[in-house]
């Protein structure tokens, strides 16, 4: 089911980042369908240890029966809790392939495309309170604004939550079809499938805190990862990959470096690229999804 469920990108790129030690203590924060899982694993002698977190219920089913392997369902931003529990502290290695997976994306039930017809839920975790449905028939004008331009950086976001404020005085906007729908009048006509593709992905990010969730692990990493330890992370927007981006380079969410009196710095990784690594041609052709991927790796200094 694995790789039907979602193709590992920048597979060998990732492996190789972690400088997996076969004796060392790894970690697979999105498990997903355990492609990096597996891989990890590979590399891994019988002192190895790998703890994978998914708080999607589904991916238990790609748990690959092995004694080294845990598979934690909880959201990643439990992890030093978690790691704690378990008694693994520090870590020599966390990986983070964030976004949604290909199984995600593709079952109309869970509503994360606008290309299936299906509830308008998006929860990566089914239990948690609220579906984007209820962010779309509770919120404000401008709590809809915010939510567009800074999650989905959907152009004129105050007209599209003026629409979708009107659509639903008229009935709730229940499904995906019933978002589209009531998106019609402000869809544009050249750029459909992209305007209606960060709509989704504004509304993803919020019902599921993504980015919240995104800043509290790159502070965490600091935390579980052991000097010389690596981080490896592949965002596919430009939201998620600035924190990364920012975080690897100055210590800080912002991009602000800060300095000790001495003038020294306190960040706590280095980059070991001075780019973001893009998956190949190759790559794209024969998993399109891997388009938008920027993967970064730092070490702990």
């Amino acid at each position: 089911m694995g790789s039907e469920y979602h193709a590992p990108v920048l597979l060998h790129d990732c492996v190789e980042g972690l400088n997996i030690r076969p004796d060392g203590v790894y970690v697979d924060v999105t498990f997903g369908g355990g492609g990096h899982s597996r891989a990890i694993l590979e590399k891994l002698g019988p002192q190895g240890a790998l703890i994978a977190f998914d708080r999607d219920a589904d991916a238990a089913a790609n748990a690959p029966q092995d004694p080294r392997f845990t598979l934690v369902r909880s959201d990643f931003r439990w992890l030093k809790n978690q790691l704690r529990y378990l008694e693994r502290l520090p870590i020599d290695g966390l990986l983070a392939d964030l976004g949604v997976s290909s199984h995600q994306f593709d079952t109309g039930e869970r509503g994360f495309s606008f290309r299936f017809a299906g509830p308008l839920d998006m929860r990566m975790d089914r239990r948690a309170p609220r579906t984007a449905a209820d962010l779309v028939n509770t919120l404000d004008e401008a709590e809809l604004t915010r939510l567009l331009r800074t999650y989905g950086e959907v152009e004129a976001p105050h007209r599209v939550a003026r629409r979708l404020v009107e659509a639903r005085t008229a009935r709730r906007i229940a499904t995906t079809q019933d978002l589209v729908a009531a998106l019609e009048p402000v869809t544009p006509r050249r750029d459909a499938n992209a305007f209606l593709a960060r709509v989704f992905q504004a509304l993803r990010i919020a019902v599921n805190d993504e980015l919240g969730s995104l800043e509290t692990l790159l502070r965490m990493s600091a935390q579980v990862i052991r000097p010389g330890g690596r981080l490896v992370v592949i965002a596919y927007h430009s939201l998620e990959d600035r924190l990364v981006k920012n975080w690897m380079r100055a210590g800080s969410l912002d991009g602000v470096e800060h300095k000790d009196p001495f003038g020294r710095s306190d960040r706590p990784f280095k980059p070991l690229h001075g780019k973001a690594i893009m998956p190949s041609t190759q790559e794209i052709e024969q998993n399109p999804r891997a388009r938008s991927a920027r993967l970064r790796i730092a070490e702990r200094l």
